[in-house]
């Protein structure tokens, strides 16, 4: 069965943000679209902020005058829920309380056709719990838009444990037909997105809380070493504190409080003080008139080092030998291997982030993980009271000389960018294991839905099969409450390439 024809109407019941823009993105498509609201006058309200949404893409000349003409005949606003009646899609967006849904699921399966395909939108209630309010769950379907619906291209098509095959392929093609670019989830807690994000979030508070950084350099360090295209800290403050923490509490109680999920305190008591974020003037940072953006810790400039000896193989950072080169700083090459570091000319070791602390060493800097070395603008390293003075200042010396910021922070292990990553690619290989998606549809959801700058099995690949395993398998050393232990998925991962080369 392929997408509604364009002349079968569209029904959107709440017309709030999202269900607004659901209903744009479906009249633009060509649909007649009914809006029903169950607050007396507000489906006209809505009708007339998209009629002058539509406006601005005339004068934007992403439609012309007839087309927007057209489309505005084809918006109705509705008075009761009998109007939907000849609907073939109907997609709720009210509000995110199980009871209410299930409701409205009941009332509209008396007024609707059998073929008519029903669809919620949304993005921390059970698929398969608002469905199994209805007589014929198999025509029930998650429709997860991300906001601003008529501008991200990214629709979750969730599939509850009832949803028929073929009612989950009319609503993949129904989102494609409208421009979009549909992903397909089995109904699990956070669907694609709200799950395989929570560490980015989690892990930048958890660093937070260890007082290790302050949020503007744990943003910029994300940013500029990450190539995220925001920092965890205000991307909450944007999202919206309280809608953020709903959003992972959600999720942690959906999974029986599993320990990888659990919520921050830190971001519990700013959403208590009624610091929201933009919306309220603060959140983590001050939006206020009079308040200023903090800049990121970064250190004074030092002299770089006259060279480095290179020991053992620096994996997904090998590329910066090569930029040290250019810089004009001798590498020399130890044959024997002794493990995976540069020595600096005061003794002192420079390890990449492996998820273990310097106090654990006589004298080392650990540096974080890099999107791309060479691109990288900021690099985060970190110490202990072990480290020598002359050690920390080569090791922030030799990153100045390639062109980077250098920010110091508290001797966490994984630092910043390493433990995030590596948290991420765990869970969407466990997501991959559970049936929840594919890793191609996994990669799409992550880089259109929150904008990461590679997929998590792009970077996977790109870091080496064990590396996300070795990472995380120091991590729950250092904490053993199960946050960081990694996988069975991602230990067959690494262990499955171990094999092979054992083999060969």
């Amino acid at each position: 069965m392929t997408a509604l024809d364009l002349a079968g109407p569209v029904a959107v019941v709440g017309t709030g943000t999202m269900g607004q823009g659901i209903a744009q993105v479906a009249l633009v498509a060509g649909h007649p679209v009914r809006l029903y609201d169950a607050v007396p006058g507000r489906a006209r309200s809505a009708a007339e902020a998209i009629g002058a949404r539509i406006d601005r893409l005339v004068e934007k000349d992403r439609l012309t005058g007839a087309e927007r003409d057209a489309a505005r005949a084809r918006l109705r606003p509705a008075e009761s829920l009998s109007e939907l009646a000849d609907s073939g899609l109907v997609v709720e967006a009210v509000l995110e309380r199980l009871d209410v849904k299930q409701q409205l699921m009941r009332e509209l399966e008396e007024i609707v056709a059998d073929d008519c395909l029903l669809a919620t939108n949304t993005s921390s209630l059970s698929v398969t719990a608002i469905g199994g309010a209805l007589r014929n769950p198999g025509r029930f379907v998650g429709l997860h838009f991300f906001n601003p619906a008529p501008l991200l291209p990214l629709v979750e098509v969730v599939s509850g444990f009832a949803t028929d095959v073929t009612s989950a392929t009319r609503a993949y093609e129904m989102a494609r037909a409208w421009g979009k670019t549909p992903v397909a989830c089995a109904d699990t807690p956070g669907f694609i997105v709200n799950r395989i994000a929570r560490p980015f979030y989690a892990e930048a508070f958890a660093v937070y809380e260890a007082q290790a950084a302050d949020p503007a350099t744990i943003d910029a360090i994300l940013r500029e070493s990450g190539g995220f295209r925001m920092g965890a800290f205000e991307l909450t403050d944007l999202i919206g504190q309280d809608v953020n923490e709903s959003v992972t509490r959600s999720v942690w109680e959906a999974f029986f409080q599993d320990v990888r999920f659990t919520p921050s305190l830190a971001q519990r008591r700013l959403v208590e003080s009624g610091r929201h974020g933009r919306k309220t003037g603060h959140g983590w940072y001050d939006y206020g008139d009079d308040g200023e953006r903090p800049e990121p810790h970064t250190a004074e400039k030092v002299r770089p080092p006259a060279y480095v000896v290179a020991e053992g193989d620096l994996g997904p950072a090998s590329e910066l030998l090569a930029l040290i080169r250019e810089a004009g700083i001798q590498v020399r090459e130890d044959e024997e291997d002794h493990g995976t570091r540069l020595v600096l000319p005061s003794g002192g070791q420079l390890a990449l982030a492996d998820g273990q602390t310097a106090v654990e060493f006589r004298d080392v800097v650990y540096f974080d993980l890099a999107l791309d070395y060479r691109r990288a603008t900021r690099i985060a390293l970190s110490h202990s009271q072990d480290t020598q003075t002359q050690t920390l200042a080569e090791a922030t010396g030799l990153f100045q000389a390639l062109g980077k910021d250098v920010s110091v922070i508290g001797d966490v292990p994984g630092l910043i960018v390493a433990r995030t990553v590596a948290r991420i690619v765990d869970l969407a290989h466990d997501a991959v294991a559970k049936g929840v998606a594919t890793e191609e549809d996994i990669d799409t959801a992550m880089r259109l839905g929150v904008n990461y700058p590679l997929g998590p099995f792009e970077w996977s690949r790109r870091l080496g099969r064990s590396w996300a395993y070795d990472v995380l398998d120091d991590l729950h050393m250092r904490d053993p409450s199960g946050r960081y232990a990694p996988s069975l998925a991602l230990y067959r991962h690494a262990y499955a390439s171990e094999k092979r080369e054992g083999t060969a």
